[in-house]
């Protein structure tokens, strides 16, 4: 019988020592050496390009924003150094390792940008690149991100409520869900080229929320980060923050966003419904079927041998704002 494919995560991650000498070694079997690596066949291109590292342009540095900082959106946790928000990242367009989507998002052009809101609405919108720092005030909010993998951070994001710009559209009363689709540009993103860089799923990338949990103050239409615009490896223009839920959730690169009737398909619950749900939100009592969501990787300041872990919290720590949505719901058939 043959097995459905599943896609990689953080739980199959080879050591970057073998992961480099594992390079090495299909670039033989290829046939392709060092000095043949100018020379090998368009067939081979986006192969051979993103074994020698991808050597794409670097992504430009982010422009600072005005923003307030709201003290209720302030938090005595120490953030995650910037360098491991910006370099650590999953963006399978990018690639599968943590590295690729810094090393290679640099060649995403994000401005000109247009943003659809459209669907079940009154005043379908369009926004373009200004629209999304200048059309709402920004504000500064630091909050703990979870991925599903175990590991978690704490980011001090830059946005605005995805209430407000809902609220420009005026959803009718057959709303039920938001629907969110990233990007489909496979000129810029090597990952929708080819499915041995993006990990094996189906592009462009999709998400979706109930419309009360997209109507919460707490989820964040996202532009910047450190006091800058995003920069392409953290899903700029435009990303989601939703910081009860497993970061996949967190859709980057933002072109539509669809107000619906009935429940959209999602990227990771179509790739392997029994591993990701729709629901995705961090539950220390319900694992991954291949780990424990117990306790969580602190990706902190230090090297790859300083690991440091903690209790995992229901919900990530945002219990009191957010658990009345989900009264009477059975978390584990809900996951």
């Amino acid at each position: 019988m043959k097995l459905p494919r599943r896609p990689l995560t953080e739980a199959d991650v080879t050591a970057e020592s073998a992961f480099f000498m594992q390079r090495r070694r299909v670039l033989k079997a290829l046939g392709i050496g060092a000095g043949s690596l100018a020379l090998a066949s368009p067939a081979h291109a986006n192969l051979v390009d993103w074994f020698k590292g991808n050597e794409r342009p670097k992504a430009p540095a982010g422009k600072a924003l005005e923003f307030a900082k709201p003290a209720e959106w302030q938090s005595q946790l120490a953030l995650t150094p910037e360098d491991k928000v910006t370099g650590y990242n999953n963006f399978y367009e990018f690639g599968l390792d943590k590295a690729d989507p810094a090393a290679n998002a640099g060649s995403l052009v994000t401005n000109p940008w247009t943003l659809k809101i459209e669907g079940e609405v009154g005043k379908p919108l369009t926004l373009d690149h200004d629209d999304l720092t200048r059309r709402f005030p920004l504000e500064e909010r630091i909050y703990r991100m979870r991925c599903v993998e175990a590991w978690s951070m704490v980011v001090p994001w830059i946005g605005f409520p995805l209430h407000k710009l809902l609220a420009l559209a005026e959803p009718t009363s057959n709303a039920k869900y938001v629907a969110f689709q990233t990007l489909y540009a496979p000129e810029m993103m090597p990952g929708q080229q080819d499915r041995f860089i993006g990990g094996g799923l189906e592009y462009p990338y999709v998400e979706g929320l109930r419309i009360d949990e997209a109507m919460h103050p707490l989820t964040l239409m996202t532009v910047g980060v450190y006091g800058k615009a995003l920069p392409p490896q953290n899903g700029a223009p435009l990303r989601l923050i939703v910081p009860w839920k497993y970061g996949f959730k967190g859709i980057k690169s933002i072109v539509s966003i669809r107000l619906t009737r009935e429940r959209p398909p999602t990227t990771w619950n179509l790739s392997a419904p029994n591993e990701y749900g729709f629901y995705a939100n961090v539950n220390p009592h319900v694992d991954h079927p291949r780990w424990s969501q117990a306790s969580e990787r602190v990706i902190g300041a230090g090297g790859i041998l300083d690991v440091k872990r903690q209790p995992t919290l229901l919900f990530n720590g945002y219990a009191d704002q957010v658990a009345s949505l989900y009264r009477g719901l059975d978390l584990r058939e809900n996951f």
